[in-house]
């Protein structure tokens, strides 16, 4: 092989063609290997000065050898060597460094006493207690460094015990495990999330142990004993600014550290105590406290018939001086008592008492006192009749639900008359149903055909004048009902309720007896105006037998569409006499009016007594009102 000998030049060099007082500064080139052959079959291995030569196509790469796992345990513990050597050594060195200084603090010790013995008049024995109590010192101020630098290089090099754990197995398994830093930050998030006074206890762990460290720090430092150390220890925690006395270097970092620890315990103390109380004044203020009542009533949900129901409540309540009334919505605490202020009615002693949940869950149903309560309202919402009833049903089932029952009876307020005996059938006896839309729909029927009717409903279904009361009378019992009626000088009775199977049966046969346990169904002014008296001296006489009035043809006017309307047509088919007419005077085509009642199962052509008459148009105009003959009708109903 030709010998090629390197070209000695300089790395940095004047240019000719530049000016003098410029130059060009060149790095250092990276000279590349190359593997060539000597044609004896050998491959040796040079650099650009011996051999150069420009890689051909035909080579190819050389595959490289996997590292054997000894090698690769090797390489892991290099790295793991070069990468905590400095934080230990650091450490280390803090460490050492605060050694000699406390050993130089008990050589001066040593030498104040070698000096002092020159004193002819030292007590005999003084010199070994000072020499004992300074090294009691120094043994003092060297643990409690250790002490308090050792968590925290464990802490600093509690990731590197997996590491270590590998190399100890010597595997080659690369699991995804949990660092232990993170495991250890987990633990303490639920243990401050799951222990309500965790965060306290830790907080008092904190300020005994800067009490116990900072006080052997002073006694370490000072020439004051044990039990006085620790009383100016806590002396700092408690107050930052009485440590400004102390004279001494190391005992003024001492104080200022203690004290410095302390306003760090104050801030957070005053940190636990002002979220404590944020959260109590939340609880209160969004309704999540318990209510602590008895015979009270209970509504649950939340619809616009809730203002006339309170009211309702709240004058039936006024003859006892008033009452309490619980409303459970999902709705915020603020809104409901905003929204019940706006009705801007005498309550006349009754509370309203508004909590915010849900009636679906139990631990809510329990705040509310559900099992104290003697009557719960459950009220229907706002959507439509099928999510409406089938919330009620959910509600119906939560209160099965209640392991301690409930007292009252329950009222719930349904929106389809279909749905009625699937509540009935989950509730039992003691489940109430009030299909609202549909007794609106028959009470609007009965007022139309009877013109005068609707006052007489309001005054009776109202709480203003006379209305309906059902209760127990012993002293009636084994009483005909023929008696029952002259038996109540300030109320009528109209009904009783059977013990047997608690039916109410309205206006009974004269000779109906009562049995144990009847109730008695009276309309009366209120339910402490009227009581049995005795039974007053009654002159028999004929009663002429009444004539049922003929019946005529009427024609009605119904503005408007109702989602029930097939059954008020079915009631009015009922009611009216034949020839009668009933118009239809909506904005609904007349080709889908007929598809919707068709739809809702009504025969139109099985109408005996009524004829349907469709008008199309809007009742809140008035040019399409008048072109109906309005003076022929009878009555009209919107």
């Amino acid at each position: 092989m030709p010998n090629h000998s390197p070209r000695r030049s300089s790395l940095f060099q004047r240019s000719k063609t530049l000016p003098t007082n410029s130059y060009r500064r060149f790095t250092s080139p990276i000279i590349p290997t190359f593997r060539y052959d000597d044609g004896d079959g050998v491959s040796h291995n040079g650099d650009s000065s011996n051999f150069a030569a420009m890689p051909t196509s035909e080579e190819k790469p050389v595959a490289v050898p996997s590292r054997s796992p000894s090698q690769r345990i090797t390489r892991l513990w290099t790295h793991f060597s070069l990468t905590h050597c400095l934080k230990f050594s650091c450490s280390c060195s803090f460490t050492y460094v605060m050694f000699l200084r406390s050993k130089v603090s008990r050589l001066e010790a040593e030498n104040l006493i070698l000096v002092t013995r020159c004193n002819s008049n030292r007590v005999p024995g003084s010199d070994n207690n000072e020499m004992e109590e300074t090294n009691s010192r120094a043994v003092v101020f060297f643990s409690v460094i250790i002490t308090f630098v050792l968590p925290f290089l464990l802490y600093m090099y509690l990731d590197d015990l997996s590491h270590i754990k590998n190399l100890l197995r010597r595997t080659n398994e690369k699991k995804e495990e949990v660092p232990l830093k993170k495991r250890i930050a987990y633990s303490l998030d639920v243990c401050f999330s799951v222990y309500p006074y965790a965060k306290l206890l830790a907080l008092l762990l904190a300020t005994v142990v800067l009490i116990v460290y900072g006080g052997l720090a002073l006694y370490a430092v000072s020439d004051c004993g044990v039990d006085e150390a620790l009383w100016l220890s806590w002396t700092f925690v408690a107050d930052s600014g009485s440590h400004a006395d102390r004279v001494g270097v190391g005992a003024r970092i001492v104080s200022v550290a203690i004290s410095a620890g302390g306003m760090l315990i104050f801030a957070t103390m005053l940190g636990l105590i002002s979220d404590a109380i944020s959260k109590m004044v939340d609880s209160l203020r969004k309704g999540k406290s318990e209510v602590l009542e008895s015979n009270h009533i209970l509504i649950l949900g939340w619809s616009d018939k809730l203002g006339s129901l309170l009211k309702q409540l709240a004058i039936a309540n006024k003859s006892i001086g008033g009452g309490v009334v619980v409303v459970l919505a999902e709705r915020d605490k603020e809104e409901m008592e905003t929204d019940i202020a706006k009705f801007e009615f005498d309550l006349m002693g009754t509370s309203v008492i508004c909590r915010s949940g849900s009636p679906l869950i139990l631990a809510d149903l329990k705040k509310v006192s559900v099992s104290n309560a003697r009557a719960i309202i459950v009220l229907g919402s706002d959507e439509n009749a099928d999510q409406s009833d089938a919330r009620a049903l959910r509600v119906v089932l939560s209160l099965t639900g209640v392991k301690e029952g409930w007292k009252g009876h329950v009222v719930v307020e349904m929106c389809d008359l279909d749905n009625e005996p699937l509540v009935k059938l989950v509730g039992g006896e003691r489940i109430e149903t009030v299909v609202a839309h549909d007794v609106i729909g028959r009470l609007m029927i009965q007022c139309a055909l009877q013109p005068g009717l609707a006052q007489i409903w309001e005054d009776i279904l109202g709480f203003e004048n006379a209305e309906f009361y059902i209760k127990k009378w012993p002293q009636l019992d084994g009483y005909r009902f023929e008696d029952v009626l002259i038996s109540f000088p300030n109320a009528i009775p109209c009904g009783v309720k059977v013990a047997a199977d608690g039916k109410i049966v309205l206006n009974p046969s004269d000779d109906y007896v009562l049995k144990e346990g009847d109730e008695i169904l009276v309309i009366a002014e209120d339910d402490d105006t009227y009581a049995p008296g005795s039974l007053p001296d009654v002159r028999m006489c004929p009663f002429p037998k009444m004539q049922d009035p003929p019946k005529y043809p009427e024609k009605i006017l119904f503005c408007g569409w109702r989602r029930d309307i097939d059954d008020m047509i079915k009631v009015l088919e009922a009611l009216l006499a034949p020839g009668s007419e009933l118009w239809m005077f909506n904005e609904v085509p007349d080709q889908e009016r007929e598809k919707k009642l068709t739809d809702a199962g009504l025969n139109i052509s099985k109408l005996v007594n009524i004829k349907l008459v469709h008008r199309q148009g809007n009742a809140v105009i008035r040019r399409h009102l008048e072109s109906l003959p309005l003076e022929t009708f009878d009555s009209n109903s919107h």
